[in-house]
């Protein structure tokens, strides 16, 4: 781990490579998995205003999860509350399509102009996770390795796309624009390290 300003950043997230491919996983680390994307009070709290508008783009399968379980559900194991998940565990606010890859409602209603809400700030910046520890004021952030994300990684690995620099956007979202510029000086002071070493 690595210490920038209150923040540990684990080493893997300035030295592997990442970068989605939808054509190949059709956004499983939307459809699958135990637990749905970690929402925080803030989040919770917007789509509870943004719901009755996000629905209107949801299919009939979704809308009667969330009517049933609603939006969003503490899991004990992760202790944290999530989205909730369809009963074939995918996460009610994501549109399937078959063998194609689906879409985050969010997202859709974000491009059709009809909210300003992107997704969760844990959707934008997968596989990066955030764990926040307020005692001592401080986020550990980690990459998140899942077998799914495969695809993604050999993408990566073949555009050489540094998975800090995949998450950029989600990252200057999260900490702002200076975040992109200290980790691109770490991630050259690691490689210079290497090199040395080499």
């Amino acid at each position: 781990m690595i210490l920038l300003d209150n923040k540990l950043i684990h080493k893997d997230i300035l030295e592997e490579c990442f970068t989605c491919d939808l054509n190949s996983c059709k956004g499983a680390c939307c459809r699958e998995g135990e637990f749905g994307a970690p929402l925080d009070e803030a989040e919770i709290n917007l789509i509870d205003d943004i719901l009755d508008t996000v629905l209107e783009l949801l299919p009939e399968e979704n809308r009667r999860a969330i009517e049933k379980k609603g939006f969003k559900k503490y899991y004990p194991k992760m202790e944290k509350t999530g989205t909730a998940l369809k009963d074939n565990g995918a996460c009610v606010f994501f549109i399937e399509n078959g063998n194609s890859p689906g879409q985050c409602a969010f997202e859709k209603a974000k491009e059709e102009g009809m909210i300003e809400f992107k997704k969760p700030i844990s959707c934008h910046l997968y596989p990066i996770r955030i764990e926040r520890n307020e005692t001592v004021d401080m986020d550990y952030l980690n990459y998140d390795r899942w077998d799914i994300c495969s695809a993604a990684c050999s993408l990566g690995k073949k555009l050489k796309m540094p998975l800090f620099e995949f998450c950029r956007e989600a990252l200057e979202r999260k900490y702002g624009s200076e975040i992109t510029v200290k980790l691109r000086e770490l991630s050259k002071a690691l490689n210079e390290t290497s090199d040395e070493v080499d």
